[in-house]
């Protein structure tokens, strides 16, 4: 096949030999599968940013590292610098989450190297010797389903004990191959101690888990392993042997009826605010909202 344009300079340098075949396009990248001297391996191309689906929100971007404080205002400024700067630190957060999760014992693809946006990578196969299918493409017996389902959440444990949270883990971005799921797609990956988010990032991962191997198993639609993993690691005492039981009571506490209130106020004022910018525009009069209308 014809050689995609950003894969001519790892040809160039000597790392791939020669494509083969695209193997898939996601919402972020076109994955190929290519030859490297004997092995094959797979070469992920990154969409430009204004081509991809899938957007930089904040809340991944969130606690993660830059080089230094001209990056970080460029990048802030939204500047064509920063811009360039904030495209290659997505690119980056995968391949160091890949290096740091196959360091840690967590079943990603094994990365070979970066280049120009390319990240070259482990082709994950099924028994066949053949790519390996996503989960979503797969039927399970119920006792199959259990016995991934029970993996996947150690995964996500050492995940969580390497301070990584996936933040868009779904039956999409998990291979079946010939030795088990193996987790791909990081580039969202935030850092547990440093996003404000990641919590709630980690809960909807394990609710995709459970929700998918719970069509099989139903019973796996009710576990709460997520609040269980997340209390131990805010407590120092996640570690990955710990013994998870799917269960999670929540602590009772009293309504905090003054932060309550200061939230509607708060919203009363944002309102305020913004009926005052379309007065501007309109010369419409201001309505304000008594608190108990939000």
């Amino acid at each position: 096949m014809k050689v995609p344009k950003r894969i001519e300079p790892l040809i160039e340098d000597g790392l791939v030999d020669e494509v083969l075949r695209p193997l898939m396009s996601g919402k972020e990248a076109a994955v190929y599968v290519v030859r490297c001297g004997e092995e094959l391996r797979c070469a992920k191309v990154y969409k430009e940013a204004n081509k991809r689906s899938f957007r930089q929100a904040a809340t991944y971007q969130e606690g993660r590292k830059v080089r230094n404080s001209r990056q970080a205002r460029a990048m802030a400024k939204g500047s064509k610098y920063g811009r360039k700067e904030q495209e290659e630190a997505w690119q980056n957060a995968e391949v160091t989450a890949l290096y740091r999760l196959a360091g840690a014992g967590v079943r990603v693809p094994k990365p070979y190297d970066f280049l120009d946006g390319v990240l070259l990578m482990e082709l994950v196969t099924d028994a066949n010797g053949n790519a390996a299918p996503r989960f979503n493409d797969v039927d399970l017996e119920p006792e199959q389903a259990r016995t991934y389902h029970e993996f996947l959440i150690r995964q996500i444990v050492l995940m969580l004990c390497s301070g990584v949270v996936h933040g868009d883990l779904s039956e999409f971005n998990v291979l079946l191959g010939a030795e088990g799921p193996v987790i791909i797609d990081l580039p969202q990956a935030v850092d547990a101690a440093g996003n404000n988010h990641a919590f709630s990032m980690l809960e909807r991962d394990v609710g995709n888990m459970a929700a998918y191997f719970g069509q099989f198993a139903p019973e796996l639609k009710t576990t709460k392993y997520a609040k269980e993993m997340w209390a131990l690691y805010e407590e120092g005492k996640l570690h990955p042997e710990v013994e998870l039981t799917g269960h999670f009571d929540e602590p009772e506490v009293d309504a905090d009826v003054d932060a309550v209130i200061r939230e509607i106020e708060a919203v009363r004022v944002e309102e305020m605010r913004r009926q005052a910018a379309r007065a501007v525009d309109s010369d419409a009069p201001v309505e304000v909202p008594p608190p108990w209308a939000n």
